[in-house]
């Protein structure tokens, strides 16, 4: 079957930018996908996804004109609902092939087969395989029910009465099988091979497509648009680049994946300009000016060398004219009174102390079941206090008591009014500005850190209190009204913060004990039920686990730490390095598949204290089993009290022979009592000293 490259554009108004690729993706990635079901495209056929602002494309190559016949084997019915005592069709069978297009010629072709305990009738026919049109009208259709739609809208057609619910008004179609037009339609529209492009710079008024492989030389060309969204996003980079040489003093653009992607779908034909504001503007904190020029303008702040900004910034313009001085000084204006606000927010702000609005925290409600933020505070600051004390400082326990006293007061200022996403930081400004040392002012600004994953954890000691105080409230406030996460959804983002605990105890290798840390905290809320700590502790080792797991250590090897709750996260790795040393050693699997089966005897076991009467040792296997844990356990432990893990764990390699020999001469459910609770108890002095650095039950194959 001949083939040729197909082209399918959808030309819409504007599409949301922040959507814009994965709409473009969806959209031609399922096109594709149902193609290739219906045998009109293969799996060496290559795509090749467009999105602008106003269009969705998809190239494809080796797309068939039709796809090739397919033979179909179709059940029927039980052959003695099919056939009568005679052999002969029955009515019911008549009726059934009738329904397929065939008649009573066709009963002696059928064919018979077991079904399950009965046998079949079935009929063999072949079906012609899809035509293009035919085909690529399904598939549009998918793919435009399956887009990643983040609001739908309705709009009426040209006939004012034909009602359409789609992202945005579409207002063309191309569908070209190499340079034939592929009659279908979609959203009111018939596939052509004319589209538009760009609003103000094309040559062309319509754009005509001589064949699918022209697509994007000719809208580059007729139409000054850059179709490809990839190719659209380098071009900006290329020139925000270029843009930050010119200016010179080693500046640089703000590196912001998210804008990137934004900006790239709000143009089509990027042009980038340098732009500047007054100077005076910068005494504003610059995360303040960054922000605003981001979120509300799309711009990008230029940085100077050592991250500080500058008063220069670049637009991302979908225009190009000849003179820009108009489009600079357009930009220039309309940044202007954001920054000002700014200004004004800031100096409005430092007129009051952040200890002046503690107060005001009272009559803001935090949530229904657990009351305002004045009340959060106090929860924190007692977690804070003790968290403090542990790490070992009265100054501590007192700068992380004032620090957590004061991080939410910035919610009642004007900034972070205007712009949420401030908080801790402004507060961090604020405490400078009200003289309460760095110390304090960094743990404010960072006690919502690590934010996300890869963020940076609290910059000093106090901070790391703070943040590790205001995580275990939210969790634990959270946990004991039952407001778990659930599948997918984490309103609360409470596996960030339950992530954030695990990595300043790991990183910072804090001497603190999770279920004390838990316990505290629990402590401040009755409403927690029983087996609240053991389900809120479960859940952060989960978090644990899957962090793990994500650097490269082995569910194996994770289960054995993690299967004996170790308090000090600290020392996760150091167990984890000494398991996967042990692992290696070839008395691994036979001592690990030794103490699985120690376990189990332990399990079934009635009572096993871990002691042993030297004088009830019968037998000569477990008088050397009982000498060499004498021998080895002691050493054992006493590396591990000294930290030194995989030591530990190499030191009970010896004791591979002895517990072979043990198991194969010694019958530990003997029928004396007194014997067979020494030899129990003996496993349990085993089992004892195995399992102090992990469970090495689960590393048994």
């Amino acid at each position: 079957m001949a083939t040729n490259n197909l082209l399918v554009e959808l030309f819409v108004e504007e599409l949301p930018p922040k959507a814009l690729r994965k709409l473009g993706d969806s959209f031609a990635g399922v096109l594709l996908e149902q193609l290739k079901a219906q045998g009109l495209a293969t799996a060496e056929s290559r795509l090749t996804a467009f999105a602008s602002p106003r269009r969705l494309a998809a190239h494809i190559t080796g797309v068939a004109g039709q796809g090739a016949d397919k033979a179909v084997s179709q059940k029927l019915m039980p052959v003695s609902v099919g056939l009568d005592a005679a052999g002969n069709a029955t009515p019911a069978l008549l009726k059934k092939l009738q329904a397929l297009g065939a008649d009573a010629a066709a009963v002696t072709g059928l064919k018979r087969a077991m079904d399950g305990k009965a046998e079949a009738l079935f009929h063999d026919s072949t079906v012609k395989g899809a035509t293009l049109a035919e085909g690529l009208q399904r598939a549009l259709l998918e793919s435009l029910a399956k887009l990643p739609i983040p609001k739908v809208m309705t709009y009426q057609l040209q006939d004012g009465w034909t009602d359409v619910k789609f992202v945005r008004p579409a207002h063309g179609l191309v569908a070209l099988h190499g340079s034939e037009v592929v009659p279908v339609q979609a959203l009111g529209l018939q596939a052509g091979r004319s589209t538009q492009g760009h609003r103000f710079e094309a040559a062309k008024p319509t754009v005509s497509l001589a064949n699918a492989d022209s697509y994007a030389a000719t809208l580059a060309k007729d139409g000054a648009v850059i179709a490809g969204f990839a190719e659209r996003r380098a071009e900006i980079v290329r020139q925000l680049q270029e843009a930050a040489v010119r200016v010179g003093g080693g500046v640089r653009p703000i590196a912001d994946e998210a804008l990137l992607d934004e900006v790239t779908g709000l143009v089509e034909r990027p042009n980038v300009l340098v732009c500047a504001f007054e100077a005076e503007f910068l005494a504003v904190p610059q995360e303040c000016l960054i922000l605003t020029m981001k979120a509300n303008q799309k711009y990008f702040p230029l940085l100077d060398a050592s991250g500080k900004l500058t008063n220069k910034f670049l637009v991302v313009s979908n225009i190009s004219p000849q003179d820009a001085s108009a489009v600079i000084g357009g930009n220039e204006r309309v940044v202007r009174p954001r920054l000002a606000d700014a200004k004004f927010f800031f100096d409005q702000d430092r007129k009051k102390t952040l200890e002046s609005r503690v107060a005001g925290l009272a009559k803001v409600v935090y949530h229904n079941k657990l009351g305002t933020q004045g009340e959060r505070i106090e929860r924190v600051r007692a977690i804070a206090s003790v968290i403090g004390a542990r790490l070992g400082s009265d100054h501590l326990a007192h700068q992380a008591d004032l620090a957590a006293r004061l991080a939410k007061a910035d919610l009642l200022t004007d900034m972070v009014g205007e712009f949420p996403e401030l908080q801790g930081i402004m507060g961090g400004y604020y405490a400078r500005h009200d003289q309460l040392g760095d110390d304090v002012a960094y743990a404010i600004e960072d006690h919502y850190r690590p934010r996300f994953a890869g963020d940076a954890l609290p910059r000093n000691e106090v901070g790391v209190v703070v943040a590790l105080a205001d995580k275990l409230e939210t969790l634990a406030g959270l946990f004991a009204i039952g407001q778990l996460p659930t599948g997918d959804k984490d309103p609360f983002a409470l596996r960030r913060h339950a992530l954030g605990i695990v990595r300043m105890l790991m990183e910072k290798d804090l001497p603190l004990a999770l279920g004390d840390l838990v316990a505290e905290a629990l402590g401040l809320f009755p409403q927690a039920q029983p087996g609240t700590a053991e389900q809120l502790s479960d859940f952060i080792y989960e978090r644990l686990a899957g962090t793990l797991r994500e650097q490269g250590y082995s569910a194996q090897e994770v289960d054995a730490v993690l299967a004996l709750r170790p308090q000090r996260l600290g020392d996760v790795a150091k167990r984890l390095a000494a398991v996967r040393a042990f692992a290696a050693l070839p008395e691994a699997q036979a001592l690990a598949a030794a103490n699985k089966r120690i376990g189990n005897i332990l399990k079934k076991a009635e009572q096993a204290d871990a002691h042993v009467n030297e004088r009830l040792l019968k037998e000569d296997a477990e008088k050397a089993l009982y000498q060499a844990t004498q021998k080895f356990a002691p050493e054992a432990r006493a590396r591990f009290e000294a930290g030194d893990y995989t030591g530990s764990l190499q030191t009970l390699a010896a004791l591979r022979g002895p517990v072979d020999a043990f198991f194969d001469g010694v019958m530990v459910n003997a029928e004396e009592a007194d014997l067979r609770l020494n030899r129990l108890g003996l496993l349990a002095t085993l089992h004892q000293a195995m399992n102090r650095v992990a469970d090495l039950s689960r590393l048994a194959q």
